[in-house]
């Protein structure tokens, strides 16, 4: 009888013990963003940004999802199959007007975030392939990115204005960043265009193996670049930024930027917005927690850039509501 009462018992504690849980854990909300392959500057990034968030935001598990970058990560937004993501401004800015590749099919559903750090185009070179300007890339063995990504957007703007179509390669395929340096690190690549903030991981890994420079845009080209797409800027690489690459580069950026979809609550992006720029408490100790920024700037050198005062550099597209509250808060906007 004793053995029948202290199981009855047990199973009543379970039962209470769910039942008092279910309410704590329903009041969870998942929340992801889409960043980009293993080998750029997003995963990381997107990894540290998804933790701090869930360290600070009681009611919010964050995740950070390896995905295709960014114009296959907007059309995640345009079928609601993501809470946020990673993307490029000069993409994000297409998707929203239904211009270039979304030409006929509007992403209206982006809103902004927060601009995040320039991402620098960096095309590069295996120095054995005798390639000295854009116009050198005709005939030879590149990678333009990886197929529906931000970075093959790039590349085909920029050989727009050096007079050159992907037809005029001598051979074409469709990598991800690591797929690029292992690509070009077995010499069957010339060159691949990467579009990440620098240094970029796998370039610098290409580069512990291979003998490899970055391609040097003349002023002609960036002024005809820039002037065709004003979202572009130049940049410069500083020199020794990689292995082997002894000179300055000259060359065009964009702004990485985080987006979200528009359906999701403003208060859910309101919370995120300011835990991204904001000291909170943390959830489970319970003492002061960094702002998601500060930690992202711990993880890579890129996240140093990820600053408030350029939150809305390079904003393109319609804030979110929530984060226009936050920015409103601030003085940032009207």
């Amino acid at each position: 009888m004793l053995k029948k009462r202290t199981v009855v018992l047990l199973v009543a504690v379970i039962t209470a013990s769910l039942v008092f849980a279910a309410p704590s854990f329903a009041a969870k909300k998942f929340f992801a963003i889409a960043t980009g392959g293993t080998g750029g500057v997003y995963y990381p990034l997107g990894g540290a940004l998804a933790q701090a968030l869930s360290s600070k935001i009681p009611d919010l598990i964050v995740t950070a999802q390896s995905a295709n970058a960014s114009a296959a990560n907007l059309n995640l937004i345009a079928k609601h199959d993501i809470e946020s993501a990673f993307v490029q401004n000069n993409t994000a800015y297409q998707a929203y007007m239904g211009t270039d590749q979304f030409a006929g099919k509007p992403i209206k559903n982006v809103r902004g975030i927060a601009t995040l750090y320039p991402e620098v185009i960096q095309i590069v070179i295996l120095k054995s392939a005798g390639i000295k300007s854009a116009a050198n890339l005709k005939g030879k063995r590149v990678v333009p990115g990886d197929r529906g990504s931000g970075t093959a957007v790039d590349a085909e703007n920029i050989c727009k204005s050096a007079g050159l179509t992907f037809n005029d390669f001598g051979a074409l395929d469709w990598l991800s960043f690591s797929g690029i340096s292992q690509r070009m690190k077995d010499n069957q690549a010339d060159a691949g265009f990467i579009t990440a903030g620098i240094p970029t991981a796998a370039v610098m890994e290409l580069a512990s193996t291979a003998d490899i420079d970055i391609l040097n845009l003349d002023d002609a080209l960036i002024k005809k670049i820039t002037t065709t797409w004003p979202f572009y800027a130049k940049v410069t690489i500083p020199a020794g930024t990689y292995r082997g690459q002894n000179k300055a580069v000259n060359t065009v950026a964009v702004m990485a930027q985080w987006v979200t979809d528009a359906q999701i609550p403003d208060d859910t992006i309101y919370q995120v917005t300011k835990a991204l720029w904001e000291e909170g408490t943390h959830v489970l100790r319970g003492d002061k927690a960094p702002s998601a920024a500060t930690i992202m700037g711990l993880v890579h050198a890129k996240g140093k850039d990820v600053q408030l005062n350029t939150a809305l550099d390079g904003m393109a597209i319609p804030l979110h509501p929530g984060a226009a509250k936050y920015y409103k808060e601030k003085g940032m906007i009207k």
